[in-house]
């Protein structure tokens, strides 16, 4: 079976790994803070605050912003869970907007609208979660004139897009927003094996999110409000988590960091490949928005469904049947059992959900050769 993707370990990530394996620190060692400095100097960050996953980073980062119960956050349906979870940790409401048809990104017409009649509804989003679905950032500029206007926060996740620009900008540098998440699960673009972590500009919300991923705790005396009886003290100053990445992890993570710009370009390599040799076949592929550098974290294509001969259900199990590690990106949130009771349901949102009706997840990661790629070609070739 040839994966949709998988994570790519070098000798070095060995050997970085074993290093702390036999040092003084497992967790809460110079690994974490080191790997913390070279993101953020790749991005142009602030700050930057690992923890122990891409969730934990959202939900860290949806308290920092203040969200709670009464209030409302807005993502898309075509995501993970996780992208619309995070309020739901906070006890606040979710609604979504539609994706673009041609970018599969969220889509600024349709926010700008849902803006206009949630004013006049007195319900204005507080957080806004836009996702660079599959790698490809998002109209960031754009969103964050609308957050200007309208007085939300902006939250990108931007779980798949490591490495990639948009206007020359690394995402992550929180240009266009107030905070930014990277996922660091195995098939995303650099691993930790488990990990994520968020990124900001901004002193406050770094603190607070700092605080919230150690229990609340601080040991750092500038911070205390009580006088500290001897050196072994420390406070819990709110009720926080233990989202902590340990050293094992952020040493895999720096190691992998190292290589970002050739695993970027061997997944864009890869993408021009395929969008050669899928071009005449009945798909619609990936378009990359002229100012964006995708990541490439997911191939998605999507099946011209008058155009091909079985169904979405019969090409995915006949791809599957074939070797072809093919997987779905995503089914919609709202349609999930646990938002279907919060009442939503099919119809709101019916480019994510066309969207659901037509794409298959290809094979794509760095270690895939030229002739496994040639084989996932013909397998499409034969079934559609």
């Amino acid at each position: 079976m040839i994966p949709y993707g998988r994570q790519s370990i070098s000798e070095d990530d060995i050997h970085a790994v074993v290093e702390v394996l036999r040092s003084d620190f497992l967790t809460q060692g110079p690994a974490v803070p080191r790997f913390e400095q070279l993101v953020a100097g790749r991005v142009k960050a602030r700050h930057a605050l690992a923890m122990n996953s891409a969730t934990s980073a959202l939900h860290a980062a949806c308290l920092a912003l203040g969200l709670k119960r009464g209030m409302r956050l807005w993502t898309v349906p075509n995501t993970f869970v996780a992208s619309a979870n995070c309020a739901r940790y906070c006890e606040a409401e979710v609604d979504f907007v539609d994706i673009d048809p041609q970018t599969w990104n969220l889509s600024v017409p349709q926010l700008r609208e849902k803006l206009v009649r949630a004013k006049k509804d007195n319900r204005l989003p507080q957080v806004l979660v836009p996702v660079h679905f599959a790698g490809q950032p998002t109209d960031q500029e754009a969103i964050w004139e609308l957050a200007k206007e309208y007085k939300f926060r902006v939250l990108e996740d931007a779980s798949h897009s490591i490495g990639a620009t948009r206007q020359g900008e690394p995402v992550g540098s929180c240009r266009w927003s107030d905070i930014t998440v990277f996922s660091f699960h195995p098939v995303k673009i650099i691993t930790t094996g488990e990990g994520g972590m968020a990124l900001t500009q901004d002193d406050a919300l770094a603190a607070r999110m700092a605080l919230l991923r150690t229990h609340g705790i601080t040991r750092d005396a500038a911070q205390f409000r009580h006088e500290a009886p001897g050196n072994w003290y420390y406070e819990q100053q709110m009720l926080g988590f233990n989202y902590r990445m340990t050293d094992i992890q952020a040493a895999l993570g720096a190691s992998q960091l190292a290589q970002l710009e050739k695993t970027t370009e061997r997944r864009n390599t890869l993408a021009q490949r395929y969008a050669k040799a899928l071009a005449q076949m009945p798909l619609r592929l990936p378009r990359v928005h002229p100012e964006n550098r995708s990541a490439f974290h997911l191939y998605v294509v999507r099946l011209k469904l008058n155009e091909v001969k079985n169904s979405h259900r019969q090409a995915f199990d006949e791809l599957r049947r074939r070797g072809i590690g093919v997987n779905l990106h995503y089914t919609p949130v709202h349609l999930q059992p646990y938002y279907r009771a919060l009442g939503f349901g099919p119809g709101q949102f019916p480019q994510a959900e066309a969207h659901a009706q037509e794409a298959i997840t290809i094979p794509l990661y760095p270690a895939l050769t030229e002739q496994d790629q040639d084989r996932v070609i013909r397998a499409l070739e034969d079934v559609l």
